[in-house]
């Protein structure tokens, strides 16, 4: 039996530069911060990618950005609504647990936290950090959080936080020590503010992280 199932792209939108949201009709149930492998062929290995929807939705939306030397979203890229492609079963363990937590992303590392808020998850406050205003995906919808942080390190604005997002945790004077927190996105991200959050008093444990390669 395959590992794989055969399914139909049925949407593609550009949100930024380079940047992509690929949506499958949803025949399967997942977990908000669940993830899934995608291939252009069932002769290759898969990569795994964080489902970015809600569980609720009638379609599984995909958010990836083009590596121009990878062999899945190049081609993924250029996929048009009808093409083919091919997932593995739904898996992971990065799962809100309902407790009072911060949400912490950089770049396409927002997925699964789109996923969870769009399935009715709110954290306590978000904080998503990126190079410029553009990097703060779907912001638009975050706007309704009552606590929501967009950490800009190469963009200014009024309504943003002008440094890396290392900085502004870095800054912050006592912060909650008795809740979750979750970390998604780049391994240089999730290593240096777990060091952060560790050294202002949050336990190890409290910490939940999910590392984008």
């Amino acid at each position: 039996m395959s590992k794989f199932t055969e399914v139909t792209i049925v949407n593609k939108i550009q949100i930024a530069n380079k940047v992509f949201v690929i949506e499958i009709k949803r025949e399967f149930s997942f977990k908000p911060g669940q993830i899934i492998g995608i291939t252009m062929s069932p002769k290759q290995n898969p990569r795994l990618y964080s489902i970015c929807s809600g569980n609720n939705e009638h379609n599984i939306s995909i958010l990836f950005n083009i590596k121009d030397d990878g062999e899945l979203t190049p081609p993924l890229a250029a996929a048009n609504i009808g093409d083919k492609i091919w997932i593995t079963k739904v898996q992971g363990k990065f799962i809100f647990n309902n407790k009072p937590s911060w949400w912490i992303a950089t770049g396409t590392g927002i997925a699964p936290f789109y996923s969870m808020f769009k399935s009715g998850q709110q954290p306590l406050k978000l904080i998503q950090g990126g190079r410029l205003k553009t990097d703060m995906y779907f912001s638009n919808v975050f706007k309704e959080l009552s606590n929501y942080v967009r950490c800009c390190s190469q963009d200014k604005g009024d309504d943003i936080f002008e440094g890396r997002l290392t900085k502004y945790i870095g800054d912050l004077n006592n912060i909650p020590t008795n809740i979750d927190y979750y970390l998604c996105g780049s391994t240089d991200m999730v290593v240096d503010i777990r060091k952060l959050l560790i050294k202002k008093g949050v336990g190890f444990n409290n910490i939940i992280t999910e590392i984008y390669f």
